[in-house]
Order: C-alpha cells, then structure tokens, then sequence
C-alpha cells in the first residue's frame, strides 16, 4: 500500500480551504484518510499553514510520499530539514541535541525572514490605499473648482460683491 501526503479540499465554491493529510494512493481526492496533519488556507495573505511537525516527519520517515504541493508546504514549515537533520543523527555524523538546535537556529531565521515580507507586504498595501484616498480627495477638489468655477461666472461674482459693498447697512 503507496501512502501519499495530499491536500483534502473543503470550503465552497471559489474559497478552497485545505487539510494535509496522509492517505492511501488509491483513495480519492476527498475521501478517506489516514490521518490529519494541519492545515492550510491559500485565501489569506500571506498563506495560513497549520501542520503538526512531528507526526509530519514520523510519516516521511515511515515513507509516506508528499505530492508537489505538500513538498513545498512541507519544506516551508522546516519538515523536511528536520528530515535531512535526523538522517544525520542515524548516519551518526551529529548528536539529537545538535540536529535540534541547528534546527531552533534555521527555524529562528525563517520566521524573521517571513515576519519581513509580511511587514513589507502590510506596507506596500496600506501605501496603495492612501494613494488611492489621495487620487480620490485630489478628483473630489478637481470637480469642486470646476463646479464653482462654472456656477458663478466671474461678472456675475464681482457684480454680486458690488452691490453688497454699496448698500448701506441697517440694523433692525
């Protein structure tokens, strides 16, 4: 029996949602499965991805085969670095201790690099909102000098101060 590391998909029409989980080779898309890994939603920016990193690398290690998808879901969570670490431990050229803190060190440095793109993508985002607030305030402004520009012709307007400059006013 082929065990295969896949996405299921849930969510409605147009708005996937995804479980990873381990499943037969020959068990359709959406049916039955071994177990759950985690999770992952590809709506949400950047990508949500919730995947159990234990159970994840005891199946590798059993063999089970990741589609292409799930490799690179996989390889983004560090699973399949902390493979490569543990067949280090068993080839005996490092100790478990070491292979976990080179793990801690590349994990460390992988969420500040992520915590970067989404501080930069918050950014670039929030940079287009205003200058779609300025370019909608700057048309507003445009259209209110032209509409009053266009409802008092200039005679009309210095004719109108004159008349109010040459009464006298009367208290009541």
């Amino acid at each position: 029996m082929a065990v295969k590391i896949r996405l299921q998909r849930h969510g409605s029409k147009k708005r996937p949602f995804y479980f990873i989980v381990v499943a037969n080779s020959t068990a359709p898309r959406d049916g039955k499965f071994i177990e759950k890994l985690g999770t992952y939603n590809p709506l949400s920016v950047p990508a949500t991805v919730r995947i159990n990193r234990e159970r994840s690398l005891h199946w590798l290690q059993k063999g089970a085969e990741p589609t292409n998808t799930c490799r690179r879901i996989l390889s983004f969570k560090g699973v399949l670095y902390l493979k490569h670490l543990m067949r280090g431990v068993s080839l005996n050229l490092f100790d478990e201790k070491t292979a976990w803190e080179k793990f801690e060190k590349w994990n460390g440095e992988h969420e500040e690099v992520v915590a970067k793109r989404e501080e930069t993508h918050r950014k670039h985002k929030q940079e287009k909102r205003h200058a779609a607030i300025s370019e909608s305030v700057r048309r507003v402004e445009e259209k209110n000098a032209a509409r009053a520009a266009t409802s008092l012709p200039d005679d009309t307007a210095d004719a109108a101060a004159a008349e109010t400059a040459d009464q006298p006013e009367t208290e009541a």
